[in-house]
């Protein structure tokens, strides 16, 4: 999700709920500590120099219990981000502390933030001999020496 997708939804909703992957929710009592920039300068295992950007959210959960973040709060935050940081429309990036601090994508479903948990994934497969999947649709599964079944056909 990107960052002017966040504010449209703050514009809209009542209140500010993250939702982990497993269901349970984050404290009510979270507080913002950053909103900022973060910039990875990698090479890829096929030697391609890569820059990723990323808007961050680092979300807390204080002792502090009669904090709740209201969305025309995180709303100023980001306003804020965005000036002073330069921040563009970059996808969005969670941190929240459990075992460790996890990172987590970021989606909406109408009336909560849903954290998505994170996937690794190699960005040069063709470099590093990985078979490309092929797409099959079910019409190019046809009948292989009269062994498959076909519509109508009584095998089923």
């Amino acid at each position: 999700m990107k960052l002017s997708e966040v504010k449209k939804y703050l514009a809209t909703t009542e209140a500010v709920n993250f939702k982990l992957p497993d269901g349970t929710f984050v404290p009510e009592n979270f507080h913002v500590t950053e909103v900022g920039v973060v910039t990875k300068n990698f090479i890829d295992c096929g030697g391609v120099v890569r820059k990723e950007e990323v808007a961050n959210f680092q979300l807390w959960d204080a002792n502090d219990f009669e904090h709740r973040l209201k969305p025309e709060k995180l709303l100023d935050i980001i306003a804020l981000s965005e000036k002073v940081l330069g921040m563009g429309d970059f996808e969005i990036e969670v941190e929240y502390q459990q075992q460790t601090i996890g990172k987590f994508d970021l989606a909406f479903d109408g009336t909560h933030f849903n954290l998505l948990n994170k996937q690794t994934a190699c960005l040069a497969q063709d470099a590093c001999g990985i078979p490309a999947k092929q797409k099959v649709s079910l019409q190019m599964l046809g009948d292989v020496d009269g062994q498959s079944c076909t519509p109508g056909g009584g095998c089923c």
